[in-house]
């Protein structure tokens, strides 16, 4: 390891909160990155990182140097993409963040449709239901709900993620027709539920289309939206879902679409984002197969749910 790769692995290090975290990430011996740490003091001959038993922190000197440490890798970074702009082929290592659900659903079909088409590209991919700080990371691109907080990030909308509410035929001849919202709102229902989010609200435009909400009322909380579904067919409870997570059920017959005349709001928008309004061309030709995919304007899930194109929507756009 040289003399620029030990920088960037100490900023790696303040970045993800010790040795054992980059190790992981690396799949290396803890040892060896605190050796290679040791050795990048040894040759600018100042303590970077003060140590203990539990944490990690940078002495003064070693903030200074973390500050190069960013600016080299931001050079490093555009003198690579830049390069690969220029190659006939796109080629190297594509790194993605998605969420669970959409990247084993739809992410996975693009990236074997992408290799196929650009065998010199190495493809990683990353499932995780919560936020990835995507520059941070060190990913290429991200997918997510909902445009980016960051204005440093670049967006490209992929495709809408509307709502439907769905019951079991079971749920529904136990409990009687669901047509109203104090129905609704008594109902017991599947709620998605993980650390410091509970989704159990949802909005709606009322006949004026002004922005209405209701809550639903928790029978059962769970983390993983395929399970959300699983539980609405057991025919225990209703649930609100996103047409995404739909797959054969309703065409099969194992859940109804309710309350259909209600005009509930989208759940949100998928979004590519990436660091670089500049972004080489390896991350803008997977944006292109995955939209391809998807779809360009009416996303492929919602084949899934006869009429959907009629349900859910203000009375006037009917």
């Amino acid at each position: 390891m040289d003399f620029s790769s030990r920088l960037l692995l100490l900023l790696e290090v303040v970045q993800l909160g010790s040795f054992t975290n980059v190790a992981e990430r690396r799949n290396l011996d803890r040892s060896v990155v605190s050796k290679q740490i040791g050795r990048l003091e040894s040759e600018l001959g100042v303590r970077l990182l003060n140590r203990t038993t539990r944490s990690l922190s940078l002495t003064a000197a070693g903030n200074e140097i973390v500050n190069q440490a960013k600016l080299l890798r931001e050079l490093l970074d555009n003198t690579h993409r830049l390069a690969q702009n220029y190659h006939s082929e796109p080629r190297g290592l594509l790194r993605i963040s998605s969420s669970m659900m959409f990247g084993r659903q739809y992410v996975q079909d693009a990236i074997s449709i992408f290799q196929t088409k650009y065998p010199e590209i190495q493809c990683e991919l990353r499932l995780e239901d919560k936020v990835v700080d995507i520059v941070q990371e060190g990913f290429d691109i991200g997918f997510r709900i909902g445009k980016p907080k960051s204005s440093s990030l670049i967006c490209r909308k992929i495709a809408r993620s509307r709502l439907l509410i769905v019951a079991s035929p079971e749920f529904i001849e136990r409990h009687g027709g669901i047509d109203t919202l104090d129905k609704l709102q008594a109902a017991p229902a599947t709620i998605y539920s993980s650390p410091g989010l509970l989704i159990d609200k949802f909005n709606y435009l009322d006949d004026k289309l002004n922005e209405q909400s209701f809550h639903l009322k928790t029978a059962y909380k769970v983390n993983d939206v395929e399970m959300v579904v699983k539980s609405a067919v057991a025919g225990n409870t209703l649930a609100v879902v996103t047409a995404q997570m739909i797959q054969n059920e309703i065409i099969e017959g194992q859940l109804i679409p309710i309350m259909t005349h209600l005009a509930l709001e989208d759940f949100g928008t998928f979004y590519a984002v990436y660091p670089h309004r500049d972004a080489p061309i390896k991350t803008k030709l997977f944006i292109d197969v995955l939209k391809s995919v998807i779809g360009e304007d009416i996303p492929v899930w919602e084949r899934n749910i006869p009429n959907f194109d009629k349900m859910y929507l203000p009375s006037n756009r009917k």
